[in-house]
């Protein structure tokens, strides 16, 4: 009997040597190393998206001075001008005519004061010899003074039906590029036609917002651009100028973006304007993956494990920051594991 009870002493020490949890559930696992953030509401500026075009402070129109016909127009869409270059040429023959005509009035008040200056001389050599009185004299003297008044008026008429005919000239309102030049050669215009559109001034963005926004849009407003086509240097701007005028229920934004060309003023473009300040859950962006066009979030669970929840996002002014709209709240420990591991 002792040596059963030896024996089955044995055996129930073995089995107590040998049981119990199994390793992985004997200590909790280690939590993975790499960057940790926990969400808190953040004061960030409230972006509102808005249309807005590539466009420039000012645009120049090249207008015509006389009527006529455009004989000659140098320049097409996208050359580069300067203020004061001659771009086309405008020809009204009438003028032409009327210049000659003037020029005949000249040549006949030219030969009636060479009659008036012959008689001026008859009559002052007939006074020196006591022939005239002095009143016949004064007469003639008075006559060759009007014939000369005459040639003076034809030909101030003369130069200036010339000069009208030499503003045909078609100059370029300002330095820039062009941006139309649509009307062609031996079309008949008129005064203050437009011949051509010339950029004048620094390029701009100019957006348009809804007017329940005039209150809250400020000159130094931050402007961001969302537009993948751009280089990465206009990207951010600001506010520079606010019209006061509503049009339509709606207000115009002009916003200086450094680095913006003037390649392609009248490109329609996305972008987000600041509208005022609001609290929002933001993170960087290294915190933020992106997997079949789902953005994730890894957030610390109960188990101290991360886990990867699919999260909604928006762009801020900030271009290394992103707001978390859903998935997460406040107080979820974000985590991004460290480079290579």
């Amino acid at each position: 009997m002792k040596t059963w009870a030896w024996m089955i002493a044995g055996a129930a020490l073995l089995l107590s040597g040998c049981g119990g949890r199994e390793p992985g559930e004997q200590a909790a696992a280690a939590p993975p190393a790499g960057e940790r953030l926990v969400l808190a509401p953040t004061e960030i500026a409230d972006m509102k998206a808005v249309a807005g075009e590539i466009t420039t402070r000012d645009q120049a129109e090249a207008l015509p001075r006389i009527p006529g016909t455009l004989v000659s127009l140098s320049v097409r869409a996208g050359d580069m001008v300067t203020r004061g270059q001659r771009i086309g040429m405008v020809v009204d023959q009438r003028i032409g005519f009327e210049t000659s005509a003037y020029g005949a009035q000249v040549a006949a008040a030219e030969a009636e004061a060479a009659r008036a200056k012959a008689e001026l001389a008859r009559v002052q050599d007939l006074y020196d010899n006591n022939v005239y009185a002095r009143a016949r004299l004064d007469q003639a003297v008075a006559a060759s003074r009007a014939a000369n008044a005459q040639v003076a008026a034809a030909r101030a008429q003369q130069n200036a039906s010339a000069s009208v005919a030499d503003q045909g000239a078609v100059l370029a309102p300002a330095t820039g590029r062009v941006l139309r030049a649509d009307i062609p050669a031996g079309s008949v215009v008129a005064p203050g036609m437009s011949i051509a559109t010339v950029t004048a001034g620094p390029p701009v963005i100019r957006l348009e917002l809804p007017e329940s926004l005039a209150g809250a849009v400020h000159v130094g407003a931050r402007v961001l651009l969302t537009g993948d086509e751009l280089p990465a240097q206009s990207r951010v701007g600001q506010v520079v100028q606010v019209y006061p005028a509503v049009s339509g229920g709606r207000i115009r934004v002009d916003a200086n973006v450094p680095g913006l060309g003037v390649d392609h003023v009248g490109r329609r473009i996305a972008a987000s304007i600041e509208v005022g300040r609001r609290k929002a859950l933001v993170a960087p962006r290294r915190f933020i993956s992106t997997r079949f066009g789902i953005d994730y979030a890894e957030v610390i669970g109960p188990d101290k494990q991360p886990g990867a929840v699919p999260v909604q996002t928006a762009s801020v002014a900030d271009p290394g920051q992103v707001e978390i709209l859903s998935g997460v709240a406040a107080g979820d420990t974000l985590f991004v594991a460290r480079p290579g591991k």
